[in-house]
């Protein structure tokens, strides 16, 4: 594949602004001049059209400004194809230098990490400010400083925002909206506090997460919160259905049991709803159908009837009607990201093709874009991911080949061995050795054997584990099972090492998996050796081996894969519910601080729960016991200890009768609405594990026949020396840095020592569930692109772009000023 060496290449669109311009030219503010294709004049670019008017005949004079020009359309280019990987809207993005500026300034890990400290400095302070864990208590003047200071960058955040939004687009942006007007509102706070030197009832912050959830690196909470809203509606109306049952069993109830003086679930209307939403739990089951019971054994129907219609049917039909509705949410988030990246690609492709080559993007041009959108890629990656990209061997990328550019920019290259083999260099005697051992590892035989082993280690351990009376290991001493199985495992991990090569033996996930075992392992066996008692935990770990015994069968292996597919969403989900949680611990502590303690609720159906007596019968101390009245919101932290519990729903109605018997029957609606929004978010959990498990069962089912690359996606190129002397011929001309051109030296030295004239480079990265959905999607993909070029006009693009240089030759009108926008 030649590589474009032309150093006149002219941008076909030009970026200009009113605004810019000084920067793209020092002489007429009021005008933007390229070189024109034949060097006879300058083309101004109005509304994204190049027209043609005189100028000087040598445009090469102007090379500085050319060059300027395409910097320019290099980094509007990179812009916008982060924006489609970040999904952000082309709404925000920026129009002049001085939005450019604060953008540049704004998408940086260095104002990403600010965001992400201040917002968790104003979620941390929560641990000082009263009612305070009391090893943490602030000063008021020092906690409500440090929250001041929080807030004043959180207002420097928002200012950056709209110099870079400008002032309407600030205003349309919702989520940019809500958080100025709780900043404004904490500031208040914020400086009466100060002022006062005292602590008021501060309900807003539970407001103060969305200063966190607002941040770059919180995109998947994020989303995860975007889901929760947009799975409401239907979770609604079961939910109004299941309330409405509810009500008309409680009215029922309550004209059947309330003649019972014994029953105290029933004797109002109040109690009688509040003890069948706690039935809805199986909290009190089955003690609030025992007063009833007693008296008339079939008053069991109504709460069969009950828990039948309620439980086993409307709340399995809320589920099944969250997970449809996830599910179609899933696929279309999917469909919108992956047209929203298409369309960024579109605008990427209109900024990098020049008037000599309005169809494809040349290297000279994809070298420039991933200057700015990968900076820290080497020159050598550079020009693999081109060559990677072009399908047709072209010296140009056409836009079918740019549409790739999400799949192929996150590739890591690495050249192919020559040979199949790691030790394929080494001597015959030694070669022959270790083909042996790469045969023995890889053999069914072999790996059998190895499951046989961990199953006996499993059932010793368990033989052993039965056989301690303490659970204590003993001083000193290291049981012979230990030692034996450890030097299996051991000689096991260096035969696999030798047999398929370091690079082969750590890039499969079950063999890091088996060595980190097998590491564990062998500290364990110092920590039993020396009796290093504080690290005894690392012993403990030894049956996570078993898990090996999972890859026997093919359905284990992909509820394992599942799970670790899963694994950093359900962080970004259990993230999502803390942050449920914190809202509801600081409601909580404005409102029932000091409300529970030992020996309260004496009134109340549950004292007993929160009963602390102390005394003597005969010689011997007896204390009774609740523990409940721990189970209080006196602090950050046993707030959120209280709100798990409430969480898992076993005996959660006892902390709330316990708070309303000292409080009003309104403290209710707090526990109540935290049960409900807890269920949701559970919901939308199991609702997602069951999406990601069907959908990859449905994907392997699918692909049965399809042969998958077990270390993820994987590109071949092969580079010949002919292309890398031309690329790095590009380089000197271009004054490319050092760095850049010791990458391509680097593989012409490799060449000259192997004696060839090509190197094969493999780029891999591991598989996503992006990726998975291109092969489930595949023919639905096909339609939504059609229906998305039908919107937007792409099929005619190159057509545009081919009319764009034909509009040379059309003469200017008069007293035009020059602006130009990518978006249409």
């Amino acid at each position: 594949m030649a590589v474009n060496m032309d150093d006149d290449d002219v941008p076909l669109i030009l970026i200009w602004d009113e605004a810019s311009s000084g920067l793209l030219s020092n002489e007429d503010p009021e005008r933007v001049e390229v070189p024109s294709e034949n060097g006879g004049g300058y083309d101004v670019v109005i509304n994204n059209t190049p027209v043609p008017t005189p100028g000087v005949q040598d445009y090469r004079t102007q090379y500085g400004t050319l060059r300027q020009s395409w910097e320019m359309n290099y980094q509007e280019a990179a812009i916008y194809l982060q924006e489609g990987a970040n999904n952000d809207k082309f709404f925000t993005h920026p129009r002049n230098p001085k939005a450019l500026a604060a953008y540049l300034f704004a998408h940086n890990h260095l104002f990403y990490m600010m965001e992400l400290v201040t917002g968790l400095l104003l979620m941390v302070l929560s641990l000082c400010e009263a009612p305070a864990v009391p090893t943490l208590r602030l000063d008021i003047y020092i906690h409500t400083t440090l929250e001041l200071l929080a807030l004043v960058m959180v207002a420097f955040e928002l200012c950056m925002k709209l110099r870079w939004l400008g002032f309407q687009t600030f205003i349309r942006h919702k989520r940019t909206m809500v958080k100025t007007c709780v900043l404004l509102l904490q500031f208040v706070e914020a400086i009466v506090v100060l002022v006062r030197q005292l602590s008021h009832m501060r309900v807003t912050r539970a407001l103060r997460p969305i200063f966190l959830v607002d941040c770059r690196y919180c995109g998947a909470v994020r989303r995860n919160l975007r889901q929760i809203f947009q799975s409401l509606p239907p979770f609604i109306d079961i939910l109004l259905l299941l309330l409405f049952f509810m009500v008309i069993f409680a009215i029922l109830g309550f004209y059947l049991f309330s003649q019972n003086p014994s029953d105290p679930y029933f004797n109002t209307l109040e109690n009688s709803i509040v003890s069948l939403f706690v039935l809805l739990t199986t909290a009190n089951f089955p003690d609030v159908m025992m007063p009833a019971y007693s008296r008339n054994t079939w008053s069991c129907v109504f709460f069969i009837v009950y828990l039948s219609i309620e439980l086993y049917f409307i709340m399995n039909l809320l589920l099944a009607v969250v997970f449809d509705t996830f599910n179609g949410v899933e696929k279309m988030k999917f469909k919108s990201l992956l047209l929203h990246k298409r369309s960024a690609v579109d605008h990427a492709f209109k900024l990098l093709v020049s008037k000599q080559r309005p169809t494809g993007v040349s290297f000279k041009q994809f070298d420039g874009l991933m200057r700015f959108y990968r900076p820290r890629m080497s020159a050598r990656d550079r020009y693999l991911t081109f060559k990677a990209l072009n399908h047709s061997s072209t010296p140009v990328l056409s836009l079918q080949d740019f549409y790739s550019f999400y799949a192929v920019t996150g590739l890591k290259w690495k050249a192919r061995r020559s040979g199949e083999h790691w030790f394929d260099d080494f001597p015959h005697t030694t070669f022959l050795i270790f083909k042996g051992i790469n045969i023995l590892v890889k053999s069914k035989a072999f790996q059998y054997a190895m499951y046989v082993v961990v199953a006996v280690n499993g059932m010793w351990i368990l033989v052993q584990t039965f056989m301690m009376h303490d659970g204590s290991f003993s001083s000193g001493t290291v049981p012979w099972s230990y030692i034996l199985f450890l030097t299996i495992y051991g000689v096991e991990m260096l035969l696999k090492i030798t047999g398929l090569g370091p690079l082969e033996y750590f890039s499969s996930g079950w063999n890091l998996f088996d060595f980190s075992v097998t590491l564990f392992a062998f500290l364990g066996l110092i920590v039993l050796a020396f009796d290093m008692e504080p690290f005894y935990f690392i012993v403990v770990l030894r049956p996570l081996q078993l898990l090996r015994l999972f890859k026997i069968k093919l359905r284990y292996r992909n509820v394992l894969d599942t799970m670790f597919e899963l694994l950093p969403r359900m962080a970004s989900l259990g993230l999502t519910l803390l942050i449920f949680y914190y809202s509801f611990a600081i409601v909580g502590m404005e409102f029932f601080v000091g409300v529970v303690y030992p020996n309260c609720c004496n009134t109340s159906t549950v004292a007993d729960s929160y009963r602390l007596l102390n005394y003597t019968v005969g010689n011997r101390t007896v204390v009774e016991e609740g523990y409940y009245y721990l189970n209080n919101f006196n602090n950050i932290v046993n707030s959120f200890v209280t709100l798990f519990e409430l969480t898992v729903v076993n005996n959660w109605y006892i902390t709330m009768e316990g708070v309303t018997s000292q409080t009003s029957h309104w403290s209710r609606m707090y526990f109540m609405t935290f049960y409900i929004v807890t269920m949701v978010v559970m919901t939308i959990i199991v609702a997602f594990i069951l999406d990601a498990f069907v959908f990859r069962m449905n994907y392997s089912r699918k692909n049965r026949d399809t042969e998958e690359e077990e270390n993820g996606i994987v590109f071949e190129t092969e580079v010949s020396k002919e292309e890398v002397d031309t690329v790095l011929e590009l380089y000197k001309q271009t004054c490319a840095p050092a760095s850049s051109i010791s990458s391509l030296q680097g593989v012409l030295s490799a060449m000259d020592r192997n004696g060839h004239t090509s190197l094969v480079f493999l780029g891999r990265r591991s598989r996503t569930k992006s990726d998975l959905s291109m092969r489930m999607y595949e023919e639905e993909i096909q339609e939504w692109y059609t229906e998305y070029s039908q919107d937007s006009g792409c099929p005619r693009l190159e057509r545009q772009l081919e009319s764009l240089q034909s509009s040379v030759n059309q003469p200017p009108p008069d007293h035009v000023r020059l602006r130009s926008q990518t978006v249409g």
